[in-house]
């Protein structure tokens, strides 16, 4: 595998880095988070075999430079820093990946920048962008999914109290964020308070960030392929949210991996990787949104 951490100068003057593994052709990849370094998406289950994996350190998060101005972690303000990010990289067009949060930022960029897109993988995404969030009733209804796990019995009800506002968050419910809570799921979650920036996580979703009306009526103009992809277990989207996530592109697919939390690529990796490259190698999409195959 080739790795290596290039770095380019954003329009305010900061600086980022970015992460090149694997080999092939160029998969342009967001984290989410929100605002989480990109060494958590690993090497996507094995695309590096596949694919040339591009990984953006969003400023102030990895081996980025934290900016001037601390109101440019707004996640409508970061469109820029991936459009000089993908001139940088010299790419006319690209595959876009995001994950999570990021699913915001890649739909405000394919907004404002539709031309520039070849196909746009969605993992798992925040549908803020759209004016839509996962609610605590969502991620209730998810969580009883797991009511057979040994860990639910003290998972749900610090998960239920914190979700309504009467608790402190704990580490004794992110079980629920994964679809197995096994060993690679817990050094995953241990390292995501070192990896991730709170200052600019709580920016992220600022007020103003979001023009969901405006969004939706550029995005409907979007001719570039969307895969929309959830776990079965995430309560963040839940599958349905993720349905209603793909409906606001005219050419999308949305496709549910089985037995899989908010990282589909830890909880089964083939299938992950068979999934995604099926759909960054197909040929085309059909303008109508439907569940693709598991």
């Amino acid at each position: 595998m080739i790795t290596r951490m290039p770095t380019f100068t954003a329009a305010d003057g900061t600086r980022l880095s970015y992460h090149l593994r694997g080999e092939g052709e160029p998969l342009v990849v967001l984290p989410g988070g929100a605002m989480r370094a990109s060494v958590y998406l690993g090497d996507l289950g094995g695309l590096t075999a596949h694919r040339r994996l591009a990984l953006l350190d969003l400023r102030g998060t990895g081996e980025s430079a934290e900016p001037a101005d601390p109101a440019t972690y707004r996640c409508d303000r970061l469109v820029d820093d991936v459009e000089v990010w993908r001139e940088h990289m010299g790419l006319e067009h690209m595959d876009l990946l995001a994950h999570s949060a990021a699913g915001s930022l890649a739909m405000l960029y394919a907004a404002r920048y539709p031309h520039r897109i070849r196909r746009l993988v969605l993992i798992t995404p925040n549908p803020s962008a759209l004016g839509m969030r996962a609610t605590p009733e969502h991620r209730l209804a998810a969580a009883r999914l797991r009511a057979d796990e040994p860990w639910f019995a003290e998972a749900f009800p610090a998960y239920e109290a914190w979700l309504a506002g009467e608790g402190d968050f704990d580490e004794v419910f992110m079980p629920f964020f994964y679809g197995r809570w096994d060993e690679a799921a817990r050094a995953h979650d241990a390292a995501a308070d070192e990896q991730t920036n709170d200052e600019a996580a709580d920016r992220y979703f600022g007020e103003g960030a979001f023009t969901p009306d405006a969004t939706r009526a550029a995005l409907a103009a979007l001719t570039a392929p969307v895969q929309v992809y959830a776990g079965q277990l995430d309560g963040g989207p839940r599958p349905d949210l993720a349905r209603r996530t793909a409906e606001a592109f005219p050419n999308a697919e949305f496709t549910v991996q089985p037995g899989a939390g908010h990282y589909p690529w830890l909880d089964d990796p083939e299938h992950f990787v068979r999934r995604t490259l099926a759909f960054l190698d197909g040929d085309t999409v059909s303008p109508s949104v439907g569940r693709t195959p598991a």
